[in-house]
């Protein structure tokens, strides 16, 4: 196998769009900048495009505390730094974590353009989001990520289905932080642990997929034939429901880059 890590995905905002770097950093809670913001209702319950599809055309570009959103028919909005000094009990999925809030023009732009009152967080260095013990070791945090620091698809595990679809999907329908090339189809099922570059990952969980699947990241509409989850019920159905892809937890940090050797550990 001469496997390599062929694409980088960074989420800045959960549930928004993607850098693609040619490089990250990555730390223990993930890659250095993925998924530490997060949108939130006035309760704090966090949103995704899971119900909100349209939060998929935001663009952000991040830097520590310092954020830019850009969206479709609205105006660019730049805030160095982006958060004050308030702290806010938000939820995400089951775990309660504390979110720095953003200030109030970052609050009433995402909430024009949701249509909502709605609220914007970040996530920062003092804050600690234990990982799932069942699949963790004490320690093991997390970001604003549904539940593990990164995801990890290989490349012939998206040409597989789409070699069953009448048209071709991007893998960004899936939402990875890492895409390896130069493997069998699901290969990374088989995986327990494994390097990229000189960083070490265990490969815990496979990745359980939902309706945020189907949200066309091109337009922020949902697919009116189901796809891919009702061609993936035929074949990736599992007892816990649709598996794509598998979720990873770093026992190292330091930088990974394109190009970088794939080593299969265990």
């Amino acid at each position: 196998m001469n496997a390599r890590l062929s694409h980088i995905n960074l989420f800045p905002v959960k549930s928004c769009a993607p850098l693609t770097p040619d490089q990250a950093h990555v730390e223990w809670r993930g890659l250095r900048g993925d998924r530490r913001w997060m949108i939130v209702d006035v309760e704090g319950r966090f949103l995704t495009a899971r119900k909100h599809p349209r939060l998929v055309l935001i663009r952000a570009q991040a830097e520590g505390a310092n954020l830019r959103l850009n969206a479709p028919q609205m105006p660019e909005l730049d805030l160095q730094p982006a958060t004050g000094d308030a702290e806010l009990k938000v939820t995400v999925w089951r775990d309660e974590v504390s979110g720095r809030a953003a200030r109030e023009s970052a609050d009433a732009w995402i909430s024009r353009y949701l249509g909502f009152p709605a609220r914007l967080v970040y996530m920062d260095e003092q804050t600690e989001r234990a990982v799932d013990a069942k699949y963790a070791r004490p320690g093991d945090t997390v970001s604003f990520a549904d539940g593990f620091p990164v995801l990890l698809i290989a490349q012939a595990s998206l040409d597989l289905l789409n070699s069953k679809l009448a048209s071709a999907l991007p893998m960004l329908r899936f939402r990875p932080n890492l895409v390896v090339s130069g493997t069998d189809a699901h290969a990374e099922d088989g995986w327990r642990s494994i390097r990229i570059g000189k960083i070490q990952f265990d490969v815990v969980k496979p990745c359980i997929r939902c309706v945020l699947t189907t949200v066309d990241p091109a337009s922020g509409q949902f697919d009116a034939a189901g796809e891919p989850l009702r061609t993936l019920l035929g074949y990736r159905r599992t007892a816990n429901g649709v598996a794509f892809g598998q979720n990873l937890i770093p026992r190292g940090t330091g930088t990974i880059a394109l190009g970088d050797a794939v080593e299969v550990i265990a």
